[in-house]
């Protein structure tokens, strides 16, 4: 081998060195922070959508909650005694569209604030005769019609539409549990013996379950009925949902 030969053997060694020195440091600091990739201009691209998908995630359509059996969750057949003693069933709810939830009379914790939401609700939509809303209590041995006609006048309902209903208690378990997958259960090592969803569902003029989607083929399916809107996020950082529900009954309302 020539004295040529080895020098050029040296300068690229030398290059290859050099080039190992300056470059790799900086591509190994790339991928530590994710910042190289197969095509980064269509990761990015997914990225951005991604993100943005999230912000759009309360302006979807209205969709459907489907069933086990893939048709649409529709609400159950129920027949319960409102405040006025009247009895109230699925169908007097068709053609209205209409905001469900589980509650009890001496509930001291969620349900005031459910309820103070429902009726903000209930006021935006005063001059629309298709709504209304349905409340199902699950302490029925104390909520009899009566207590529910006090609790009603109190906290300034007047929807004609909005039934506060009891009936038997392990009908309306089932309903909630079982209709809605809202959950409710009777815990006596709590404050006030009750457990259950601070959650609303919403429901159209035929009685179907709808929501708005959070993410694609991800509906919201129900609507936080606990935070209001001057408070906006709770402590735990979670935003309120009902302004965006009330955005939504103006939708159903208009189909």
């Amino acid at each position: 081998m020539s004295k040529k030969s080895n020098y050029s053997y040296v300068g690229i060694a030398f290059v290859v060195l050099v080039f190992g020195i300056i470059f790799i440091p900086k591509i190994i600091d790339r991928i530590g922070k994710d910042d190289i990739t197969r095509d980064e201009s269509r990761s990015d691209d997914v990225s951005k959508a991604d993100k943005n998908l999230d912000k759009k995630s309360y302006k979807s359509d209205l969709v459907y909650i489907p069933n086990a059996d893939g048709g649409n969750k529709k609400v159950p057949s129920f027949s319960f005694i409102d405040q006025e003693g009247k009895t109230i069933t699925n169908e007097d709810y068709l053609g209205k569209v209409y905001v469900i939830e589980f509650f009890f009379t001496t509930c001291p914790t969620i349900c005031p604030k459910m309820n103070r939401n429902l009726i903000e609700i209930q006021n935006e939509f005063k001059d629309f005769e298709n709504f209304g809303v349905a409340s199902f209590t699950i302490n029925p041995e104390v909520d009899t019609p009566q207590v529910l006609k006090a609790y009603a006048i109190n906290y300034g309902i007047t929807n004609p539409n909005w039934h506060l209903m009891t009936g038997n208690e392990d009908t309306i378990y089932k309903l909630a549990n079982e209709g809605f997958y809202l959950y409710t259960a009777i815990n006596d090592e709590i404050i006030d013996g009750f457990e259950h969803s601070g959650n609303f569902a919403l429901i159209d003029k035929k009685g179907f379950i709808r929501s708005r989607l959070k993410s694609p083929n991800n509906p919201l399916i129900y609507y936080n009925g606990i935070i209001s809107e001057d408070e906006g996020i709770d402590d735990e950082g979670i935003p309120q949902e009902i302004t965006i529900l009330k955005e939504d009954i103006a939708k159903l309302l208009k189909e």
